[in-house]
């Protein structure tokens, strides 16, 4: 992997090339950085975009560790630990049940019926799992609701809607009508979901970002800004990931 020289810092990139590009694209994400350019983009080229967005390279990879350090992990999914749920850290509770999967229920907390008959080393695994197929099919409820009640009455109906692992995205509204949505807006608030899904309902009439979209998103929603002000900010709150031990 090539790395680029900052200083005393050496920030590894993935480089790709790309017949659709028409110019150097630089991503930067808690988990790498990655740089497209066009095919005929030589070494020189490389280096010297790379050069001149030293700067805010080295911003933004220190803005993702920064990020990545407050993320939510947990090491193990016994009572006690903590979940993210629709902006809160929601506590867990772990119970033995004579059922022969695990189950997965909410009051006011998480209550993990795990079967007995699970060992010791597969109960993360499975109750991990078992939490995740959970909050997958809560937020499917969710968007499906939102969509039907804003799709209606905004005539904004999309093809179909899909729900994702989008590594960079919240969401997105292809030429074929169909909303797309990342799962993880689970841990956001409901009104933080709320808004990613009319931004991309939005997009079904606009395809892009000017005026009349975000007018169509305000008429929708008039406090939109605060709901995205939230989701900036809080990209690090949105995930559940287990730490091996």
């Amino acid at each position: 992997m090539p790395f680029f020289t900052v200083g005393d810092s050496q920030i590894p990139y993935d480089l790709k090339r790309s017949d659709r590009a028409t110019r150097a694209r630089l991503t930067v994400t808690p988990n790498a950085v990655e740089v497209v350019v066009p095919v005929s983009a030589t070494e020189e080229d490389i280096a010297a975009m790379l050069h001149r967005r030293r700067g805010w390279l080295v911003e933004q990879t220190q803005s993702m560790r920064e990020q990545a350090a407050k993320a939510n992990r947990v090491q193990r999914f016994v009572t006690g630990a903590k979940i993210p749920y629709r902006g809160r850290l929601m506590r867990l509770r772990v119970e033995p049940s004579d059922d022969t999967l695990v189950e997965v229920t909410y009051r006011n907390g998480f209550l993990i019926g795990c079967p007995r008959s699970v060992s010791e080393a597969s109960r993360d695994v499975l109750i991990e799992s078992a939490l995740r197929l959970w909050l997958r099919k809560r937020l499917r409820e969710d968007v499906a609701e939102m969509v039907k009640r804003h799709g209606e009455t905004w005539e904004l109906k999309p093809k179909g809607v899909q729900i994702k692992d989008q590594k960079h995205l919240w969401g997105s509204c292809g030429q074929d009508r169909v909303v797309n949505l990342n799962w993880h807006l689970i841990f956001a608030p409901k009104t933080v979901l709320e808004y990613a899904v009319v931004h991309e309902l939005c997009h079904l009439r606009h395809r892009n970002h000017g005026k009349a979209f975000w007018s169509l998103v305000g008429s929708i929603l008039p406090d939109w800004a605060s709901r995205k002000a939230w989701l900036d900010r809080n990209e690090h709150f949105l995930n559940l990931e287990r730490v091996e031990v």
